[in-house]
């Protein structure tokens, strides 16, 4: 059981790194959109004062486009760091639980068990079922992740929709 925590955890930190990374990848492409914005507006601007219509009208539309990307990369940013800081509290309490698991000590305390799973001293008899209960939390975890990512991607995604019209 010992061991199945501990390969658990390891994916969960490797899945941190992941998160970290992809965050990176945001916040650089969040500074080059408003970068890319900034010049726009500028150029707008410099246009305007020559009063090139026609450059203003592009640019216009080019603002509208970055702006756009702003926004929807700032809302992706706050959903990637809360997700991140999700797993960091789920990696923490996985860590926490190995450290009582290999301490020896039942980190899911049980007041009841009619199954007889247990034994009056909280020690687990039955292996099985807590590997079966890590991997399902494992599993959840997981979902979760994926559920947070799909939502962002669809966000981005219809943004990108919309900007196309």
């Amino acid at each position: 059981m010992i061991a199945s925590m501990r390969d658990t955890l390891v994916q969960a930190r490797i899945g941190l790194g992941d998160l970290r990374a992809a965050l990176e990848t945001t916040r650089a492409r969040l500074v080059e959109e408003r970068r890319e914005l900034d010049t726009v507006r500028r150029r707008k601007g410099l246009a305007a004062g020559i009063k090139d219509q026609e450059t203003v009208t592009i640019a216009e539309r080019y603002e509208a486009q970055h702006s756009q990307r702003v926004t929807v990369l700032e809302q992706k940013l706050a959903i990637q760091e809360a997700e991140l800081a999700m797993a960091e509290k789920e990696v923490e309490e996985m860590t926490a639980e190995l450290k009582l698991a290999a301490a020896g000590i039942d980190s899911m305390p049980r007041s009841a068990d009619p199954g007889g799973v247990t034994s009056g001293t909280g020690a687990s008899v039955d292996p099985d079922a807590e590997r079966l209960q890590q991997e399902l939390d494992s599993l959840a975890r997981a979902r979760r992740r994926a559920a947070t990512e799909a939502e962002a991607d669809e966000k981005l995604a219809a943004l990108k929709r919309r900007m196309e019209k």
